[in-house]
């Protein structure tokens, strides 16, 4: 369950995501660097994840013309980011100008914002749709659309799912939310987490915590069921 995570390092400066790195060193391998960090930093902050022997999750849901959205994916690929974020509505043409990159990292498509309320179900599945379609490996969406999701796409997709709040936690400003056990029941590759485990008193023994939960939920889908 341990590679199912990937923390957020939504914080203001490149000190406190390389204290979020070095606390978390050894219980977490992937972290997401969003646009926030990424606009402080550059790439600094991924060269510090390598130097650590972690991958990063480059999160800059690039939307723009394709040729513009290609050259960034190849810039990305250079920093050998392991997964990278671009905007599903960008379009089909847009789209699979990032697939032909060479050595392009994992691309994954954002469907709806978790951030956005309502039935957004059938937006996402549209895009979810075009995101498969064109060639991308996966998609960002949220827990309550993940089974959805797999019955439109199967198993051999990848679906990676921000709005994930341990039942410890507050939900803040997501609206479309569920647990770590939930979303990983439900289908999920991969989890996001920032706030519960990067505000902890105590991140490493809150990553563990949600490590714990996921794995609980694998181990009661496995567990046999008795009349």
């Amino acid at each position: 369950m341990k590679s199912k995570l990937i923390v957020a390092l939504d914080v203001e400066n490149y000190q406190d995501a390389a204290t979020i790195i070095h606390v978390l060193r050894d219980v977490v391998d992937v972290f997401k660097v969003g646009s926030q960090l990424f606009t402080r930093t550059g790439s600094r902050i991924i060269e510090s994840l390598h130097d650590h022997g972690k991958e990063c999750f480059l999160d800059l849901k690039f939307h723009d013309i394709p040729n513009t959205v290609a050259k960034a994916v190849a810039s990305a690929a250079a920093l050998q980011v392991r997964m990278l974020t671009l905007h599903a509505c960008g379009g089909s043409e847009m789209l699979k100008a990032a697939m032909v990159v060479p050595n392009r990292p994992l691309l994954l498509g954002v469907t709806v914002l978790t951030s956005v309320g309502g039935d957004v179900k059938e937006d996402v599945l549209r895009l979810t749709r075009l995101a498969k379609e064109c060639g991308l490996d996966g998609v960002i969406a949220s827990p309550h659309e993940i089974r959805p999701i797999r019955e439109v796409v199967g198993k051999d997709f990848l679906i990676v799912t921000p709005g994930v709040r341990p039942a410890w936690a507050e939900t803040g400003d997501q609206k479309r939310v569920m647990t770590p056990a939930e979303a990983v029941a439900a289908g999920a590759n991969y989890i996001v987490v920032g706030r519960p485990i990067v505000a902890a008193k105590d991140p490493a023994l809150a990553a563990q915590r949600v490590i714990e939960e996921m794995t609980s939920a694998v181990k009661s889908a496995r567990a046999p069921t008795h009349l």
